[in-house]
């Protein structure tokens, strides 16, 4: 866990716990634009792009929870996990998940710091590294289907799965990747500490990439917490965070201005207020694929369902219209 300060000291920040609390998620490509091959220096850009957004959300008196994806960047340290094999110990899945939370956590930390510094805003920022408990029952075990890591030809991906035992599969046209289990979230362990953190007015950086996926051992007689190879969706896992922090409302920033029906084809149209009931039966026809939308809108479901009250997807350049109802797709949970 570490601290950054706007020139705060420790007893200058005031518990804010009657504050609303939001809890913001966005993909691990908001560090990169298209084109770009995900450099230090573009990485430290987009961040600043981003921080000078989520910003506002600290001006309007929210206590704010940021989530974030890492896809992009867990997939370059596992191609240099690949790359180093024969020369250096290799890194589990769930240690690298552990590393882009601290590293990008950093990027934002220092981002939030920069933004606050000239609107004179004392807020400490804490980037939280979060386990999440999943089910070693789980269905997604017996069926990976989350590509990670670096292409390769299906000559490379053979030969990986018969030495490493991964499993494989063809992403597209791009090539051959492996191929690893994406159960759901069932609790994150440090929801109280990110709750209280949040009520005392710091902004809290939480859950990257989903969480570090642990489940209990399996070994006999022993009940330790173990982690696990696998990749936790980062929506649904903001989804059980907003609910575990009692957040007022959840965001989930995408490279869209809002969610679409019959999404690129001539008959796409944006939804603008959305109810649970019609929520529930755009997910029973199918309108929202899995691969892109479906998680982001099961996720929003999913916290109105526990008792939240508002959702919103939306993308970065129209938060501040969709915060005042003029863009973005706002679902509204039970009055």
């Amino acid at each position: 866990m570490s601290y950054t300060s706007a020139s705060a000291s420790s007893s200058s920040l005031e518990l804010r716990p009657s504050a609303p609390t939001v809890v913001v998620a966005m993909g691990g490509h908001a560090f990169m634009q298209p084109g770009e091959r995900g450099t230090y220096e573009e990485q430290t850009r987009n961040a600043r792009m981003m921080c000078a957004e989520l910003i506002h959300l600290v001006e309007r008196g929210y206590n704010l929870v940021i989530t974030h994806g890492n896809g992009p960047q867990v997939g370059e340290l596992l191609q240099r996990v690949e790359l180093t094999r024969d020369i250096l110990p290799t890194e589990p899945l769930d240690m690298l998940v552990a590393q882009t939370e601290g590293s990008l956590g950093y990027l934002l930390q220092r981002a939030l710091l920069n933004e606050m510094r000239p609107r004179n805003i004392e807020r400490f920022v804490v980037t939280m590294i979060t386990q999440v408990l999943v089910d070693s029952a789980d269905p997604a075990f017996s069926t990976p289907s989350k590509p990670v890591g670096p292409f390769f030809t299906q000559q490379e991906a053979e030969r990986a799965r018969d030495e490493f035992g991964w499993v494989i599969g063809q992403d597209g046209s791009r090539g051959w990747r492996r191929r690893v289990p994406s159960p759901r979230p069932q609790s994150i362990f440090q929801r109280d500490m990110i709750r209280q953190a949040a009520a005392a007015g710091n902004i809290v950086i939480a859950a990257g990439g989903g969480g570090i996926p642990v489940t209990l051992s399996s070994e006999p007689d022993v009940e330790d917490y173990v982690g696990i190879e696998a990749v936790i969706d980062k929506d649904l896992t903001s989804g059980v965070l907003a609910t575990d922090v009692e957040a007022d409302l959840l965001i989930i920033l995408t490279a869209v201005d809002g969610v679409y029906l019959d999404y690129d084809t001539p008959q796409q149209r944006r939804l603008g207020a959305v109810t649970m009931a019609e929520c529930k039966r755009y997910i029973e026809d199918e309108q929202f694929p899995m691969g892109s939308m479906g998680p982001k809108v099961a996720a929003i479901y999913g916290f109105l369902q526990r008792g939240g009250r508002r959702g919103l997807i939306t993308d970065a350049a129209h938060l501040r219209d969709a915060l005042d109802g003029l863009s973005g797709t706002h679902f509204i949970g039970k009055i």
